[in-house]
């Protein structure tokens, strides 16, 4: 079970207590963190990032990843405090201090900043509030947020193009980025905003592309990574589910045996008779 408090309304407090959690998010703002204890894995297209107790880092917005969460090695809760620095903040800080639109910010989407003193410094800082949540105030958020940002500037000069690139996705190519990030179980308005649309310009766009439903395709498109998944890699249906995009292992067993006439894990101890 995770708990989910919010300090403000974009300083965020987790805790879980599941032995292993995995999740799949869309942030469509920058999330400065730090893991307070526990472990998370981060995976995304462009690899995969580790955030052990004492971990922290920053992702850019408008990126799609999954994440797995441990407890810590004598079952310590996973606990993370995150920042969400808003689009509104960052207009707000860069009209003030007179900053200018920036280029299209081409670099990696999460950067590790474990080991920052002065980050870590700023975390301690909201400790205090987890107990407290009553005493941190909006302009108290306001203040951290540009302290927030203010340190990342100090940081490296990669973070002036990294939080003031104001630009929004545009439209690209549907056919490429779904079939390039189908896995990731996220609502259709998530990869109608990531391509560059309307969710109904993306549906009307998807049927040209696919001649079928999002729902559909996503469906099916997950099934046959599964069913390779299983047949060809050896691997078991429990392994499997997550990683392709269900959400759980009942939904996954239903659609598979409907799809395919057989369950899959009657499929994983045929494998060497697998049908095609």
């Amino acid at each position: 079970m995770e708990n989910n408090i919010s300090l403000q309304h974009n300083i965020i407090y987790s805790r879980a207590y599941q032995k292993v959690q995995s999740t799949e998010h869309y942030f469509p703002e920058h999330a400065l963190g730090i893991m307070l204890s526990g472990e998370s894995q981060y995976f995304t297209n462009d690899g995969t990032f580790v955030m052990k107790e004492g971990a922290i880092c920053i992702m850019r917005r408008n990126q799609l990843f999954k994440k797995l969460k441990n407890l810590g090695p004598n079952g310590e809760p996973i606990e993370l405090i995150s920042m969400l620095l808003d689009q509104n903040a960052l207009h707000k800080y860069a009209t003030e201090n007179n900053i200018q639109r920036q280029n299209a910010y081409t670099e990696k989407p999460m950067i590790d900043l474990t080991g920052n003193t002065f980050l870590k410094g700023f975390f301690d800082s909201l400790l205090p509030y987890i107990d407290h949540p009553e005493k941190l105030t909006a302009k108290i958020a306001e203040l951290k947020t540009y302290e927030a940002i203010e340190l990342l500037l100090q940081t490296s000069d990669v973070f002036k193009n990294f939080l003031f690139d104001f630009q929004e996705p545009y439209k690209i190519d549907l056919e490429a980025y779904m079939n390039h990030n189908y896995k990731y179980n996220v609502p259709l308005s998530s990869f109608a905003k990531l391509t560059g649309r309307s969710l109904s310009t993306f549906k009307r766009d998807f049927a040209k592309t696919f001649e079928t439903t999002p729902e559909k395709w996503l469906q099916q498109k997950r099934l046959e990574q599964a069913h390779f998944l299983i047949s060809k890699k050896k691997q078991r249906p429990s392994e499997v589910y997550l990683e392709v995009g269900f959400e759980n292992l009942s939904h996954f067993s239903f659609a598979f045996k409907k799809q395919y006439g057989y369950s899959p894990s009657d499929s994983s101890e045929q494998s060497n008779g697998w049908k095609e």
